[in-house]
């Protein structure tokens, strides 16, 4: 057998990060390297890692998933990024990816095919459950119909929406676009004027209708 796989878990949540860590050392094809709880505990380190896999959650106190594979990956450009969340939502999907994300895999995935897909990431594949499959392929086949937030939304209010659909606080969404968290709210109010919604959940439901 060959070098094993130097891997490196992402996930802030202490039970599913020991479930993840007990599934990839188990597996003798992977080297599990270190897991962090966050991810600006992974920023702080990833310089000095020489992971060639991580496994990154996305919904984390701090810096996001997205944003983190955003900013890890110009510092390390071969460092493979696979996505383990509960979304399933098109937008947080194609987020991820355009990041540089290489798979996507949601959490209730079975430990094999989490290390099935650390291996198929390795190999320069681009794992991905059916179901995120099917939401990317549907996506893709709406791709030139004009979305109701392409139509109705202005460009800073689709930045905040996509934010609202990553399940960001208002905070996180008013410090990534650099503005007061007053400004989110207001922008918040108009989507859901402009959509003639009443909730988060309302307002990604009629923006991204193929997020079922």
């Amino acid at each position: 057998m060959g070098a094993r796989i130097k891997t490196v878990i992402v996930e802030d949540d202490n039970t599913l990060r020991a479930i993840l860590s007990a599934s990839l050392s188990a597996d003798r094809r992977i080297e599990l390297l270190a897991s962090y709880r966050s991810g600006d505990a992974f920023l702080d380190a990833v310089d000095e890692l020489d992971a060639e896999v991580v496994v990154m959650d996305i919904g984390m106190p701090g810096t996001n998933g997205v944003d983190c594979v955003r900013l890890a990956k110009p510092r390390k450009p071969s460092m493979q990024f696979l996505i383990s969340t509960v979304f399933e939502n098109p937008a947080i999907i194609f987020q991820a990816l355009c990041a540089g994300a290489t798979g996507y895999l949601v959490k209730s995935a079975p430990g094999v095919e989490l290390t099935d897909a650390v291996c198929e990431i390795h190999r320069g594949g681009s794992p991905m459950t059916p179901a995120i499959a099917r939401l990317v392929v549907a996506s893709l086949h709406k791709e030139m119909a004009p979305s109701i937030r392409q139509t109705v939304l202005t460009e800073r209010e689709q930045e905040v929406l996509d934010g609202l659909a990553a399940g960001l606080l208002y905070k996180q969404i008013a410090d990534r676009h650099g503005v007061g968290i007053n400004t989110v709210r207001t922008h918040v109010r108009s989507i859901y004027e402009k959509l003639q919604v009443h909730s988060r959940q309302e307002a990604i439901r009629v923006a991204f209708p193929d997020a079922r």
